[in-house]
């Protein structure tokens, strides 16, 4: 039975500062919004330049809690939330946005729960701008053009996959993309939809970007949404390869790949009966043997 859900994803251009950039994905949502679509996702630290090409204590001026809106209750619980923020945290601007426009926002962000924990993560907001959680980036990389073990701790929060308004929707970022364990524990919770946003350069992971993820899609039978940054930023000799796309359970693109060089909002019209049907055609998950698999899980 057709499920037609109308899904956006931006990869964009760094504006310079954090409240243009902000503001710009908040444009971007609600033309995806005035197009009909219901769940939008932004690129990995949406708000802020990719800034692991260098190692510098100054960055981590990036960093901000990730908390829900809380006013709606009355409840001394929640003074549990209470830390300093300059800028006011995104993720409760993005909690508005969706309220206004209707849509699921999937909000990537540089963490901090406290002094000395950080966490690149990404926030998912339903479309009545309810706070539903957060997935906290399990693999970190440590190597040229990606030091991220200088600024984030490995997730700690599993593999959560979050009931929108949509369907079923995980989270994977960046290079979890490269181990299928976590791809898999998501299937596994009965994700339809997964939100993976990235921000990778020009080299070797190009032809892994087109690659990976349609293999994802097809292992564990679900829509992927893969999100890269685009264009020059200012740390690091980089050149983000955009190239982002909806993939398919098949394995196929759905439409165009977006620019490699451009600014771009997609919008796509997936069908999440196809999730159903293709589990029903390729039964991996009853032919899986995890009786089997005791040494996949040895260090």
């Amino acid at each position: 039975m057709a499920n037609v859900v109308r899904a956006a994803l931006v990869q964009a251009t760094w504006t310079g500062d954090t409240e243009s950039m902000v503001a710009k994905h908040e444009e971007h949502a609600r033309e995806a919004a005035r197009r009909g679509a219901k769940i939008i996702g932004f690129q990995e630290v949406f708000n802020s330049p990719y800034f692991c090409q260098v190692q510098d204590a100054e960055h981590y001026r990036w960093a901000e809690p990730v908390s829900p809106y809380f006013c709606q209750v009355q409840d001394a619980e929640h003074y549990r939330w209470a830390e300093p923020v300059p800028d006011g945290p995104t993720v409760q601007r993005m909690q508005a946005l969706a309220r206004e426009t209707g849509m699921v926002i999937v909000v990537p962000v540089f963490e901090v729960e406290q002094s000395g924990f950080y966490y690149n993560t990404a926030a998912v907001i339903d479309s009545d701008g309810s706070y539903l959680g957060k997935y906290r980036k399990h693999h970190i990389p440590q190597v040229k053009g990606f030091w991220e073990k200088y600024y984030f701790k490995p997730g700690n929060l599993g593999w959560p996959v979050f009931d929108t308004a949509v369907g079923k929707v995980g989270v994977y970022i960046c290079y979890d993309r490269h181990f299928p364990e976590g791809w898999r524990e998501l299937g596994l919770k009965g994700a339809e939809l997964v939100y993976n946003p990235s921000a990778t350069h020009r080299g070797l992971s190009s032809h892994l970007w087109r690659l990976e993820q349609p293999a994802a899609a097809v292992a564990n039978e679900y829509f992927v949404a893969a999100i890269n940054r685009v264009g020059q930023e200012e740390y690091g000799d980089n050149d983000f390869y955009g190239t982002s796309y909806f993939v398919d359970p098949r394995g196929q693109f759905v439409g165009d790949v977006a620019s490699d060089s451009k600014e771009e909002l997609v919008i796509r019209d997936l069908d999440l009966g196809l999730v159903e049907e293709v589990r029903q055609q390729w039964a991996f998950y009853r032919d899986r043997r995890p009786d089997a698999y005791e040494g996949l899980v040895q260090p």
